[in-house]
């Protein structure tokens, strides 16, 4: 039985503007779910659903409005920050804003060291053991300016960054959609690779942020469906996606014929 890594419970994040007439903006309201160890879960939604609410709560970018999430059994914010971020570390849309351009890739991977992994006595051993796990060549990448590679590499650098802190749990918001087609497969399969045990000794737990369905379909064992902050449903992907119950699901699976044709728009 796979042990429970993370749970979500009755999670809402509210946001307030305006100083005389308030206006109060639901991003997400009452959601729950569980994530296990060795386990990829897709958020699928169009933009606005909530996903990436989700995703920077559970990162403690931001602080919830109510409920709770509990990471290995602990509340997430009674774990010392820096014990946090050793186990839950997360992937981002972006790549590129993700580097300075007057600065080498290998300056950027050494700030880990120099702020987070002082410990760590052997630093290019560890460099080119988490830039090998992600396909990359230690001597091709490190001396590059950022401008210098493919959207793909630098997002295989930010995914060797993670690794070099050893987690247990990566949040990957939208890592594929700031890429080339040619590269997202790449990137999908590497995930799938961490999550099997190939390049790590336990696995590693993944959440993956999307509004592919394709892609949620082929690298996830459970999936979630948020409409307007809300889960609307959950379930073994191959379920949820074959047989789903909710209009909004079947209304999702309409914008992917080629995928399921049987469902058509209301």
């Amino acid at each position: 039985m796979k042990k429970e890594i993370l749970k979500i419970q009755n999670l809402t994040k509210k946001y307030t503007s305006g100083l005389i007439r308030t206006k109060e903006t639901i991003a997400v309201e009452n959601a729950s779910f569980k994530l296990y160890s060795g386990e990829i879960l897709s958020l699928v939604g169009e933009s606005g659903s909530g996903k990436t609410t989700i995703a920077n709560l559970i990162l403690r970018f931001i602080q919830p409005t109510e409920g709770e999430i509990f990471y290995e059994g602990k509340e997430i914010h009674d774990i010392p920050t820096k014990d946090y971020y050793k186990n839950v570390q997360g992937i981002f849309q972006d790549p590129y804003s993700s580097f300075n351009y007057f600065y080498r890739i290998d300056h950027m991977l050494n700030q880990v060291f120099k702020y987070s992994l002082k410990g760590i006595t052997n630093k290019r051993k560890a460099l080119e053991s988490a830039l090998s796990i992600v396909g990359l060549n230690t001597d091709d990448i490190l001396g590059r300016f950022p401008h210098q590679i493919s959207g793909g590499q630098l997002q295989r650098v930010l995914i060797a960054r993670a690794l070099l802190f050893k987690p247990k749990l990566i949040i990957a918001d939208e890592p594929t959609s700031m890429i080339d087609s040619s590269s997202r497969a790449d990137i999908l399969n590497l995930f799938k690779e961490l999550k099997e045990g190939t390049t790590n000794t336990e696995g590693i737990s993944i959440i993956f942020i999307s509004h592919d369905i394709g892609q949620a379909q082929y690298i996830s064992e459970r999936v979630l469906i948020m409409k307007e902050g809300s889960i609307v449903e959950q379930g073994l992907t191959e379920e949820v996606f074959l047989n789903p119950d909710h209009p909004y699901t079947k209304n999702l699976l309409a914008c992917c014929p080629s995928i399921y044709r049987k469902w058509e728009l209301d």
